[in-house]
């Protein structure tokens, strides 16, 4: 059967046949759709990324503008301990640093002098939120779309922790950094496991660096396919880093095995990015879309 496109001339001579290709060719190489969503950056729905994956549990972040995260999916977390990386920030769970908006999800790094209740003096606040005693799953496609702050010395992450994290502790319980930006160079994100024996940052993470712009120029998409020896790193859908028990140190344990839960949080500083300069402006905002979790069929 042949197909006529709307708009094309069918055998009325040479030059319409030309300018019917060639209307063919664009409408096949640069669909106007596409074109259209990448250009306004919306998102449709929820829907599956593949025949093979059932939208286990998400949050779309559509709550009214200045509205806290769903306190039946997420647990604001708080406090200036330095949560193990030496950062400076304070996390809290004030408007001003956890907050609807827009169809988003807002974590705010404010500068300024805070104290907490338990007596703690950070000079920033920020956010961080967890799905621990609320979600977790083993294995299945965890997703985020995102857009990065832009400033130096603030530190975005979307990743995973074992929920033995009480038990079993760090890094026993595992941890997978579905994307995580440490690097003045915010065209670069990693992607990273952590477990017992490689617990090192550098261990065993892969990179992945746009050809074109930042990632804080807008949202991407990040995510990971997790499966019992294999855990594939994906930007956009594109596969740049896939981690299995062959890539562990000699001896290490795979502890990926059992269910993890979800972390969101933007820090300030620590022990891996730069710290702040005069170049960072304040305040510095990381934005979330939305957060989906898949299984397989």
């Amino acid at each position: 059967m042949q197909t006529v496109l709307p708009g094309v001339v069918e055998n009325t001579g040479k030059n319409d046949v030309k300018l019917g290709v060639l209307a063919i060719l664009l409408m096949v190489c640069c669909p106007l759709d596409g074109l259209q969503r990448q250009a306004s950056g919306t998102v449709s729905s929820p829907t599956k990324p593949d025949h093979d994956w059932v939208l286990k549990w998400s949050d779309e972040f559509n709550g009214p503008n200045g509205s806290s995260s769903d306190p039946k999916k997420w647990a604001l977390e708080s406090g200036g301990n330095g949560w193990g990386n030496d950062e400076l920030e304070y996390y809290t769970s004030r408007p001003q640093n956890v907050r609807i908006e827009n169809g988003n999800l807002v974590i705010e790094a404010l500068k300024g002098e805070f104290k907490g209740p338990d007596g703690v003096k950070r000079r920033y606040t920020s956010g961080r939120l967890t799905t621990n005693g609320r979600f977790s799953q083993a294995y299945g496609r965890f997703e985020a779309r995102i857009e990065i702050p832009s400033g130096q010395g603030v530190w975005p992450a979307f990743w995973l922790l074992g929920d033995d994290y009480s038990t079993a502790g760090w890094p026993d319980c595992g941890e997978i950094d579905v994307m995580e930006n440490v690097d003045v160079n915010k065209a670069m994100i990693h992607g990273s496991i952590h477990g017992p024996g490689y617990s090192a940052r550098e261990s065993l993470s892969s990179t992945f660096t746009l050809a074109h712009g930042k990632f804080s120029d807008g949202f991407h998409i990040f995510a990971i396919e997790w499966e019992p020896r294999a855990i594939h790193f994906y930007v956009d859908d594109t596969l740049y880093a896939t981690k299995t028990p062959a890539d562990l140190p000699s001896g290490a344990k795979w502890v990926y095995d059992h269910p993890f839960f979800i972390i969101l949080n933007l820090a300030v500083g620590g022990n891996l990015p730069a710290s702040p300069d005069t170049s960072t402006e304040f305040p510095q905002r990381m934005l979330v879309d939305y957060v989906r979790v898949y299984s397989r069929k």
